[in-house]
This record gives C-alpha cells, structure tokens and sequence, in this order.
C-alpha cells in the first residue's frame, strides 16, 4: 500500500509562503499560478512584510492566516527554511513542498539538515516534496503550483529537471499530448520517486507515466513499483556510460556498466528506456491510447517505392519484421488497388492515391483486417491534399490546380476520417509517417489518437514501443522483478574452495576437487579420483593469462610435474587438484552477479572462458533471475546458435544452463555481503552443465 498523498494532489487549501510581487522570485511565479483556480479552494499569500501581492492581501505568516493550511510551498531564502517548515507543521499542514535550495546537493552539512527537516515531517504525519524543486501541478484538481502551465491530458510528468519538463511539453503539444500531473522531484528527501509512481499507478486520470531522473534512490524499488503499475512507465535518464565499478575484481564487474544495470532493470520491469526528450516523445505518443500490437509483423503501407523501401528497413531496425504477405491477402489487396500497385509488403499504392485517396484508407482497413498482420505503418504522402488547402506547401498550392487539389484534399480529409474511425475500432495499432504531419487530415489523426510522425524512424520506434518483446512473443508481459530471498548467514570463506562450498549446496553441479598446498596433498587428492586432472593455482583472477592452470594432465606423474613447474614459477600459497571435465561438443558459459549500490544484485550470462572479456557477448536481468528468463537471455545472445548445435554439433543442454543461472543467481541475491560472484566457465554440453571455475569478491 503506497503512502497518502491526497493533501498534495487535492489539499483543502494552500499557502505559499514567499509569495512576491518581484518577477525575478520564484515566490512570484508560484502564487501567480496558484491564483488561476481561486474558486477551488483557498489560496493564501504569505509575505513577512505583510502589505499585496499580486492584488491580493498578504499575510505575514502562516500563524496569522489565522486557519489551518492543508499543503503549504515553501520558497524563502535558505536560513529560513526551517523555521517555515516548522510553522506549516504547527498549522496544520499535511503536505509541503520545498521550493528552497540549498541542502543535500552542497555537502554533507546540507544534508544533515534536509534529513532532520524530513524526520520532522515524517513525526508529524505529513508529506515533502523536495526540497530544491520546482513545485508540482495537477490539472485533474486544478492546483497550479508550479511556474509553468501544463496542457491538461493523461500523462503523470515525474522530472528532476524544469527545463526538460517544459521541453517535452513542448515537444508533446503538436501530438495531442498533455499532463495529469507533474512535479518536480527535488533531492527526494521525504516523498520519493517510488511514492510518486505507486501514487499515479491508481489514478484514473493518469494513463502513463513519464520520468526524468538521475538519482533513482532505491532503483530496486523504482523497478518494482513501474512493473506492478499497470500503465506504461518511460525513462528518460543521464549519466548511464559511466562505469559502477571502477576496480571491479572479476570479469562480472569488469564488464557491469550503470548503463547495463539500468537498461536490464528497465527490461525487467516492462520500462520504456528512451535516450532522448524526443524519443520520449515518440513514445509516449505511441503508448498513450492503450493499443498494443500482439506481435512484430507489420505492413507497411505506401503511395511510391522509395518511402515504402525506407520504412520497412527502419521497421526491421527497429526489430519488428516486414513479411511477405500470403498469396490470399495479395489477392485482396489486388481487388482493391491497380495493376501496377505492389502487393508483397510494403503495399505500394503506385499513384492510386492521387486518382483516389480512398485508397489509403481502403488498403489501411484491409491490412488491419489480416490475420498474418500485428501492426501497420502508412508512411509518404499521405496528408499532401489538404496541406495544399490549408496552405502547408502541398502539391495544389505549389502547381496551381487549386481545383482539382480542392477535390483530392476533400477525399483526404474523408479518408482521414475513415481511417480514424476504423483504426480506432481494430485492435491493431496504426502508426502513420507524413511529409505533412501537421496537415488537416494528418491531425484528423491525431486527434483521433492515431501517432502521426514527420521522421520514418520515429513511426518505426513507435511500432516498436507498442510490440512486446521478442523474449515475450505471446504478449505475456514483461518478465517482472523477482522479489529478493530472505538473507542467508554470511559467507565466511571467499577462498575458491568456500565458494564452490556456497553453491554446492544450492545444487550447482561441480567436478569433483581438493584443495592442497603441498606435493603430499596433491598426491592424495589424485588417489581420491581418477584423472585425467587439472591443476590450478588459487586467488588469480585471470589464471589461464598467468599461466596458473593446467589442463588434461593424465595421471599422478603428469600432474606431480605440473605441479612443480608451476609452484616454481607462481609460487602461489594454495592450488586445486580437480577432475578433468568431459569438454565434447560444449559450450563455455560465465554466469555472475554484481551488486550495484542503486539497483542490488545484478545477473550477467553469457559466453564464458578466457574470451569473456574480448567478445563481450552478455546480457543482464535484475537477480534472482528465474530458469525460463535465465534461458530467454541465453537465446538473445550474439552468439545464440553454438547453443543450438552448429556444423553437426548436437544442442546444448539449455534447461540445465538455465537451472544453473537460477541457483546462481538465487545464492548471490540472498548474500548481500558478496559484491561480486561469478561461475566462469559454465561448462554445458548435451547432457547437462557443470560448473568449472568460481568466484566471489566481498564487499
């Protein structure tokens, strides 16, 4: 159950203590916003001077408003912030927003009194947003307290930034696009971006949900809170190149970049990762009517070649597919366009649009209508008629033949309608691509909640953002955040042997093995099993580079021989005496989990063994990762088919694999003190997975 943040969307009143009559004061912007609804609820000014602001009397304080306040903003200078906080406490407020800079984002110091300042809102049973934000809006309850309008709609805008707010209200303006709610995170110390996002997920107004941020607090919490949503969360983040681990101690952390961690976190969770404001753009357009497709095939719909070529390359960029389709649905099609029209996919219309712009939306309807067809993206001209009547350039504007453009922008703005009214009652999205995205037709689409883009690669990514995953080809969702297991008594020997010992007995399968330090020792051990054996020098992390391992040594002569060669020349203070795998026909695997500060445990698979590093062929899943997400990253790799069995190899044993990554990962997420742990390598062959190496780094 998510805290209650009613006081801060619906309060029964609001002062805004610093309100001014000087432009130049946030205190100024905010009151004047604040006072666009005065009939709503009470809105007081409050200025120690006393006197107007903006027409209105001022109080001095919140004291002598002389009734209780339910939410209060706070924009005074930095020593004051205290002491206001503590009158909006004494007066009964529920809620507060700081609008004052000036704590955790100086030091140290500033954040020892934003966290007192938050202890005291929290003893009193109230709320904080902030401080060192910009204030919060919501169109739904008409409470403007922020400095900027927001265009009314169905999107909750959570950002760390002003500006990048305003820009994508910008950006979304010409797509239809407007906002339930922003508000402006602050450094987050009482109300956090988690709160916030819990709290959207069960308004009815809100339809998804967009975020901008750097600091995610708890990431592991964020994740958790955007997939039990149940509306489309997007992500626009910074700083994501930068290495979390700058003295990583095993290939696992080596290769852990933020970017990954928050990419597979964002997976995970079913998040929107987008890179750009405009990006962002694109796809809160294209998930903001609910529509989704059930699978990658899309038609792509067109009046001349060369769009139709570009569109279906930016569609399978995108990583949806363009089929050819079935020799019936070309047969449709025929009865529909001329001869010289393509039928195959894309659909090209060859020019039947200028004779007849019926004809988009007859071939639109019918696409839409296929069984073999998840998604449609009609990209070129369409829009071209009636931008020439409403005086965008179109082709009648340009030539001249005002008649005959009247007539052909009159049939264009009857399809749109068509269009509207039958895409909108299929259960398949539409996504159009227009030289004239601001044309009447065009916005006749729009308005309809039809995604209309100038750039063909935006239409693409849209279609993408409305497509469930590859890893999700029955549209079953996203694979979730597993919850963390109970934590399990620490680890007390990170040595080699202690971490084979760890996951031994969470069933990871290893070959038999001894640990020894001495000739008497390692003769032993070879009596304990049969070889043929290896023999490795312990605490190396890359033993193979150093020369710490020895391999397929057939008996105790062989292995007493590598044994004092390589002492002689590494010296090392312990070795292991293990029995040789059976390598035939396998495949080197590395499973790891590194623990990120923000997002916890953090699962890496992929190819393994001494190339690790240099093919870089991973990917990653918040841990615990469960055997059927274990065996989706598996299949999404680069390297994928030496799983699958190549030039008359059998196929590996992947649900073993898989089991092996769940009990990995399950060990290393219920130890919070390991840092780093890593299997590398995952031996799998036909017959099952056996794991050849461990590690593990404490933190």
């Amino acid at each position: 159950m998510g805290r209650d943040l009613s006081a801060l969307f619906d309060p029964k009143s609001v002062a805004v203590v610093g309100a001014s009559d000087d432009p130049a004061k946030y205190g100024h912007a905010v009151a004047a916003q604040a006072l666009r609804a005065p009939d709503r609820r009470p809105v007081h000014l409050v200025n120690r001077r006393g006197g107007t602001v903006l027409g209105r009397t001022a109080a001095t304080s919140l004291a002598a408003i002389g009734e209780p306040v339910d939410l209060v903003v706070i924009s005074v200078p930095g020593p004051g912030f205290e002491a206001a906080v503590d009158d909006a406490l004494a007066c009964g407020a529920r809620a507060l927003v700081g609008i004052t800079a000036g704590f955790a984002e100086t030091g140290a110091v500033g954040l020892a009194r934003q966290q007192a300042i938050a202890d005291r809102v929290r003893a009193a049973g109230a709320v904080l947003v902030g401080p060192n934000c910009l204030g919060i809006a919501d169109n739904t309850t008409e409470l403007y307290l922020a400095s900027d309008r927001f265009a009314p709609g169905g999107i909750a805008l959570l950002s760390q930034s002003g500006n990048l707010a305003l820009e994508l209200q910008l950006r979304c303006a010409p797509h239809g696009l407007g906002f339930s709610r922003f508000v402006s995170l602050g450094n987050q110390a009482d109300v956090t971006l988690v709160d916030l996002i819990e709290d959207a997920a069960g308004h009815d107004a809100t339809r998804a949900i967009a975020v901008y941020a750097e600091d995610f607090g708890d990431g592991r919490a964020f994740a958790e809170a955007a997939a039990a949503a149940g509306k489309p969360v997007v992500l626009l983040t910074a700083g994501r190149g930068a290495a979390s681990a700058r003295s990583a101690q095993s290939h696992t952390g080596a290769l852990t970049t933020s970017a990954d961690v928050v990419a597979a976190a964002c997976r995970d969770a079913g998040i929107e990762l987008v890179a750009t404001p405009h990006e962002m753009t694109v796809v809160l357009a294209a998930l903001h009517g609910g529509r989704r497709a059930a699978g990658p095939r899309t038609a792509v719909c067109t009046d001349g070649g060369g769009h139709g070529a570009i569109a279906a390359d930016a569609t399978e960029t995108a990583g949806l597919a363009v089929p050819e389709l079935a020799p019936a649905a070309q047969q449709r099609l025929r009865t529909l366009l001329w001869e010289q029209s393509a039928v195959g996919n894309p659909v090209d219309l060859a020019g039947m649009g200028e004779r007849n712009p019926h004809s988009y939306g007859d071939t639109v309807a019918a696409l839409l209508a296929l069984d073999e067809v998840d998604s449609v993206l009609l990209t070129g001209y369409f829009g071209g008629y009636s931008a020439a009547t409403g005086g965008l350039g179109g082709p009648a504007a340009q030539s001249g033949t005002a008649g005959g453009g009247s007539a052909l922008a009159a049939g264009e703005l009857e399809t749109a309608q068509q269009m509207a009214v039958r895409a909108t009652s299929a259960a398949k999205p539409l996504v159009v691509q227009s030289m004239f995205p601001d044309a009447p037709s065009c916005r006749t689409l729009v308005e309809a909640g039809i995604p209309v883009f100038a750039a063909t690669e935006d239409a693409a990514r849209a279609l993408a953002a409305m497509t469930p995953a590859p890893s999700a080809p029955e549209a079953a969702g996203p694979p979730g955040v597993r919850p963390l297991p109970p934590a399990a008594p620490p680890l007390d020997d990170p040595g080699y042997h202690g971490v084979r010992a760890l996951l031994s007995a969470a069933h990871v399968p290893f070959p038999e093995a001894r640990e020894i330090t001495g000739e008497a020792q390692l003769l032993a051990a070879a009596d304990a099993f049969e070889g043929p054996y290896v023999l490795k020098a312990l605490h190396l992390l890359h033993k193979s580079d150093a020369g710490g391992v020895a391999l397929g040594l057939p008996d105790r002569s062989a292995l007493l021989a590598a044994f004092r060669e390589m002492h002689a020349r590494l010296g090392a203070a312990s070795y292991s005496v293990e029995a040789m795998a059976d390598l035939t026909d396998g495949v080197e695997l590395i499973v790891g989990v590194h623990r990120d500060p923000r997002f916890g445990p953090v699962a890496m698979v992929g190819l393994g063994g001494v190339l690790t590093e240099a093919l870089h062929d991973v990917a990653f899943a918040l841990a615990p990762v469960p055997a059927d997400r274990a065996a989706q990253l598996l299949t999404g790799l680069r390297t994928a088919a030496l799983l699958q069995g190549v030039r008359g190899r059998p196929p590996v044993d992947l649900a073993a694999a898989a089991a092996v990554i769940e009990r990995v990962t399950t060990v290393a997420a219920a130890h919070p003190e390991i840092a780093e742990i890593e299997v590398n390598p995952l031996l799998v062959r036909p017959d099952g997975a056996l794991a050849l190496d461990a590690r593990a780094v404490l933190a």
